[in-house]
């Protein structure tokens, strides 16, 4: 059976995104993005106004996937515990998704166009705040800690976890859920009160409570 063409934009993307990750976003042409993605110029403007264009929807995908997943576990749950747990764990298995996105966004942001560069800010704030609110009202209702302060505690978390980037491969020892479930262990272990860390309910945060980790 015939192997079905992925569509043009998809193929656009993951063409720009080694592009980009292997000589940076400048020396990277709209012709050489149609030549190595096995498409044209006219397909190419059809899905981007402009290379700029292109950058922004790399960095847009992925924020939006994360802040989607955020605001899913916020409702979806209902102590901060939970949502912390569960923001955590989806933030880390989006590596598997778009850790080449992450990349480039790295790389390559301070050449977005500032009304690009301003939505993109916009939405980093948001889940930027979401964290500092499920922080906060987990220390307000007793599950968190008292003495760690909100804003330290939540950047720790966000420099812990986007580091992953940097070395996560999916041929690696550890698969992206087993990090995850690391992570999500080490910071809930971090912040829950003992009282909180000892809910039966709250089992499932911990490593001891998953099949084991070698």
């Amino acid at each position: 059976m015939k192997k079905k063409k992925k569509p043009t934009k998809e193929r656009i993307i993951e063409a720009a995104l080694l592009l980009f990750e292997e000589n940076g976003f400048h020396a990277v042409t709209v012709d050489r993005i149609v030549k190595e993605s096995g498409t044209s110029k006219g397909g190419f403007y059809h899905n981007f106004k402009s290379k700029d264009e292109l950058l922004y929807t790399v960095h847009d995908s992925f924020i939006t996937y994360i802040l989607d997943k955020a605001e899913d576990a916020y409702h979806r749950y209902s102590t901060p515990a939970e949502r912390l747990f569960e923001t955590i764990k989806s933030f880390v298995m989006m590596f598997e998704l778009y850790r080449p996105h992450v990349t480039v966004f790295y790389q390559e942001s301070l050449y977005l166009g500032s009304d690009y560069f301003d939505v993109i800010k916009k939405k980093r704030n948001r889940y930027k705040e979401m964290m500092f609110r499920l922080v906060a009202e987990g220390i307000e209702c007793g599950e968190f800690r008292k003495e760690i302060p909100v804003p330290i505690t939540s950047m720790a978390i966000f420099g812990m976890t986007n580091w992953t980037y940097k070395w996560y491969k999916e041929t690696g020892r550890y698969s992206i859920e087993e990090i995850a479930n690391i992570y999500a262990d080490l910071v809930m272990n971090a912040v829950l009160t003992k009282e909180a860390s000892l809910k039966p309910e709250y089992a499932r945060f911990f490593l001891l409570d998953k099949q084991e980790i070698n």
